[in-house]
Parts: C-alpha cells; structure tokens; sequence
C-alpha cells in the first residue's frame, strides 16, 4: 500500500502555495507585523569539539502572512458559529474555547483554482474589482472544472506578484475580491475552506466585513489568505490535492499554514 502510494505521488509536481516570512513583509495594520532576530550567533559559544550553533526568535500575529482563519475568527450579535455566545468563552490567557484553531486537523482535499485574472485576461486584478458569482461560475466554465462539496476552493486575483512591495500589496487595506453575492455563490457549494493571494479575501474596504461573517459565522467556512498562486496559474493547474496543516495553537483565532498542490 505504502509502496503504491509513494509511486502514485512521485510523479506528482509540488506547487508550494504559501508565502515566505520576513521582517517587513505585508501584513493587515489592525494585526501585529513579523518580527524576527537571531538569538544567538555562531561562535557565541563554541562547544570543545569545535562546533557552535545559531538560533533565533520570532513574534507574529497569528493573521499574518500565509494563514487560516479558525471559525472564532468572526462573531455576530456577541455569539460564535452555531450560536454559542462568545461571552463567557473567551479569555485573554485561554483565547477562544470553540471552533478555535486546534480543532481544524490536517487537510487533505480537492483543490480547485479559480483564476480569476487569467479568465479575464490581465497579469492583475484592479484594486477596485469585484468578484461576481457570475464571474465565478464563467471562469469555472471556462476553465472546465466544477466545485464539489469539501473542497478547498482558492481564487487568483494576481496580487501575490506585488508581495515584495509590501505598500502596494496592501494598498490601504484596499483589494479586489468577493462581495457578499460572490461568498454566497462560493458557500452554495459547500467548500471547506475558500483562498485567495489577497490580504483580506473579500473587496477591501469592507467596513462590516460580511464576507467574513458570512463564511466564517454564519457558514463554517475556512479563509486561507496570503496564498501565492502564480505558478498554478502558469501551469494552468486548475484542479489538484491541496493539503497543509495549521500551528496547533490552543485557542487561537487563526494560525500560520504551510500549504502546498500535489498535481498529477
């Protein structure tokens, strides 16, 4: 079986999906930023054998960079997904105690691309676009693919290409993507969790932020943000294996994913 499986993946091409971490790197202004610095430099403290080692330290929000959002990301009304009110749930020691980021297990799923950009023929999204659900549905007719329940459905915007820039990347937390009608054609669907190369997911200003309290709140749909999708899209790589894992963090509202593409 093991044997089986190692020759099925071994001719399968890997599309790292996540974005790298560095001081500087573009962050949403509401989160904390990546703060990074070595500990201890080589020849600090050289053993008798000769040998030394280096460490290090960082300090980040769990919303920065490449990431998921737990469900307790988002509340309405004071109360968390399924109802339960947040009071009473949450403390600053403890963060949330439902549906907070431990409780999201390794994902293994179908991944569809959504490309977005390439279906309307630009490099990049304009700042101002919106995703329409009918925008959706003609780039997944003209790319041939469907959307099932369960899968991991991930929409290029082409802003990943503006990462190092990390002013233009953010624009003023201002970004296309999905309004509410766009999240409600995604969620009709049925996906686990929805992506895109943006910093916020939805179109960026977003006072009341009902993208997100659509999926997350009131849906129980996962966002993975800060995704770099270029290669897929260059590969034209539509359909594939997602799979990538959260920091087990207790509580937390979000965390860090390394996520990758097994295409075969």
């Amino acid at each position: 079986m093991i044997a089986n499986l190692l020759e099925q993946l071994s001719s399968a091409k890997l599309y790292d999906l996540s974005q790298a971490y560095y001081p500087g790197m573009p962050h949403y202004p509401t989160h904390p930023p990546f703060l990074y610095s070595l500990t201890k430099q080589h020849c600090d403290f050289v053993n008798p054998g000769g040998g030394s080692s280096a460490a290090d330290a960082i300090a980040m929000g769990t919303h920065v960079g490449t990431h998921i959002d737990a469900l307790c990301h988002f509340s309405c009304d004071g109360k968390l997904h399924g109802g339960t009110p947040a009071e009473g749930r949450q403390s600053w020691e403890r963060g949330i105690e439902e549906h907070s980021i431990e409780t999201v297990v390794p994902i293994v799923r179908r991944g569809i691309l959504l490309d977005i950009a390439g279906y309307r023929g630009v490099d990049v999204l304009p700042v101002d676009f919106t995703i329409t659900p009918e925008c959706l549905h003609e780039a997944a007719v003209w790319q041939g693919v469907d959307t099932r329940a369960g899968d991991v459905v991930l929409l290029r915007t082409g802003w990943a290409r503006y990462y190092a820039e990390a002013a233009r990347y953010i624009a003023g937390v201002c970004g296309p993507g999905p309004e509410l009608a766009g999240a409600r054609w995604l969620s009709s669907h049925t996906p686990f969790a929805v992506g895109s190369d943006t910093v916020a997911f939805e179109r960026v200003p977003s006072p009341s932020m009902e993208v997100h309290v659509h999926l997350l709140f009131e849906m129980g749909i996962h966002i993975i943000e800060v995704l770099n999708l270029e290669e897929l899209a260059r590969d034209r790589v539509y359909e594939f294996l997602f799979v990538g894992a959260p920091l087990k963090i207790r509580g937390g509202t979000g965390a860090p994913i390394r996520p990758f593409a097994l295409a075969l």
